[in-house]
């Protein structure tokens, strides 16, 4: 039998504190839940949030909203024991995208007024790194992509993230309010210093005050997130059926959730502490920890169990080899180039990891991890693998996982099987594919050649190159068991 504890959710309140921007799975079983646990505890209602989606799924916006605004997050120890919460801390659900009519920004000026107000006093995201408009390799802003270039042409109607927070803060220094505090949520190094550099770009294209209002008086925290919240299939909506859960809005995840968040909240905050979140003045060490190891963990899972077939990381890590190529990725290539506080033990932590990537309850999708791997895996796999090396070390597991992915993004596995590649640079990879597929050396230069993923000192390194075709070649000769096997003789 099921041990279950339910926790229903706190009235509600219509005090906006907090704006998000991306209205997905993760927020709501993330963020929204230690907001919900602090009103639980202090029955403290000024932090109410108003969530956006800004280009995608308008139905989930719309159906919080005929349920109040309520869901409910299921949490899974293990398949026998679950917590199941009701969240109310959302109090308004808004879309400024193209919904299915057509009609763009339909509750935009709503969401930008939000923004505008001085009850709003931060703004979260988690808009995936993409939704940055970065350069993963220069940190430069994409001037060009269609999106920014028509926020830069009427930025008054913004599209992005970046730009609604510039309109937002450029209404509020227009009617003498004080900037709310931008706090980013996204898995990226420096995420807050790369919003930052976002913002004050596009800014530095509509006013040069303007821009260096935002330089002098905004605060861009640092944080680290993590839980595992897999996106819901019809079998975790049966399982909650079977709890008496009837919720088209509730979301499925682990037990284990942390957040590690840079104190620097100038017009104030909830008090997170006091719900387990790690409030430090640099989050960098944590952030760095979590990206390499458990991140770049998935990802080789990710790239490798697809083209395997496997479909989920819990079936991943029921194979042997798999748990011993992710252990060692993460003892001996990961951890060397980490700089972590005093008395943390990172094989502790990395057998947590495995601990956690075997958790029954959960069904989280490779094919979900392995969306946007030319914007991950620069601080996943790359810089790490940089650092390693500089310090004279060898990075096989890293070189094999980025042969799974080159090899991943010609659109098939190994047996011919078709997967969809959702990437921004799908299309100039399946090019390479095209070009150069017959020949792996040739295939895998021509990757390495690719900036926007690839450090140049990095392609560069011979030792480097020569793993990653190397592997490439073992991998489709032999598949992932030869692979596996030729890198434990390794």
């Amino acid at each position: 039998m099921q041990d279950i504890t339910r926790l229903p959710a706190t009235a509600g309140s219509d005090r906006i504190g907090i704006v998000h921007l991306g209205l997905g799975a993760f927020h709501r079983a993330h963020q929204a839940v230690y907001l919900e646990r602090y009103r639980q505890r202090t029955g403290d209602t000024s932090w109410g949030v108003t969530s956006a989606n800004l280009r995608a799924n308008v139905a989930l916006v719309d159906a919080l909203h005929e349920a109040g605004h309520r869901y409910h997050v299921a949490e899974y120890a293990d398949s026998e024991h679950v917590t199941v919460r009701e969240i109310g801390v959302i109090e308004e659900a808004l879309f400024s995208g193209r919904d299915e009519t057509g009609r763009w920004g339909r509750d935009r000026e709503a969401l930008l007024a939000r923004l505008a107000s001085p009850e709003t006093r931060i703004v979260t995201l988690t808009v995936t790194e993409k939704g940055y408009f970065l350069s993963p390799a220069s940190g430069e802003l994409l001037a060009d992509d269609p999106l920014i270039a028509a926020d830069i042409a009427s930025p008054q109607t913004p599209c992005t993230a970046p730009g609604l927070l510039v309109e937002g803060l450029a209404r509020r220094r227009a009617a003498g309010l004080a900037p709310f505090t931008v706090l980013s949520c996204d898995n990226m190094p420096d995420n807050g210093k790369r919003t930052r550099n976002a913002v004050i770009q596009l800014a530095e294209r509509r006013d040069a005050a303007l821009e260096t209002w935002i330089e002098q008086e905004v605060a861009f925290p640092c944080s680290m997130v993590d839980r595992i919240v897999p996106a819901m299939t019809e079998v975790d909506f049966a399982r909650l059926a079977e709890l008496g859960i009837d919720d088209a809005n509730a979301v499925v995840g682990e037990a284990f959730s942390q957040w590690v968040v840079e104190d620097d909240f100038p017009q104030g905050r909830p008090a997170w502490e006091a719900e387990g979140v790690e409030m430090v003045t640099d989050v960098a060490p944590f952030e760095t920890m979590k990206l390499r190891m458990l991140n770049g963990s998935h990802s080789l899972l990710a790239y490798l169990g697809a083209l395997e077939g496997i479909e989920t990381v819990f079936e991943s890590v029921s194979r042997d080899d798999l748990v011993a190529l992710l252990r060692r990725y993460m003892l001996e290539e990961a951890a060397p180039t980490l700089a972590m506080p005093e008395g943390t033990d990172l094989t502790t932590y990395a057998e947590e990891l495995l601990e956690r990537f075997a958790n029954d309850s959960l069904r989280h999708r490779l094919q979900q991890i392995a969306m946007d791997g030319s914007q991950k895996l620069p601080q996943r796999w790359l810089h790490g693998a940089q650092a390693c090396l500089a310090a004279g070390g060898e990075v096989p597991c890293t070189a094999l996982g980025v042969a799974a992915w080159i090899r991943y993004t010609a659109g098939d596995d190994l047996t011919g099987r078709y997967h969809p590649v959702d990437d921004p640079l799908a299309s100039h990879l399946a090019a390479l594919h095209a070009r150069h597929g017959g020949e792996a050396d040739a295939l895998v230069r021509a990757f390495l050649a690719v900036e926007d993923v690839f450090p140049p000192t990095l392609a560069a390194e011979p030792r480097f190159a020569e793993a990653v075709a190397t592997a490439y070649t073992t991998l489709t000769r032999q598949g992932l068991a030869g692979a596996l096997a030729a890198l434990a003789r390794a």
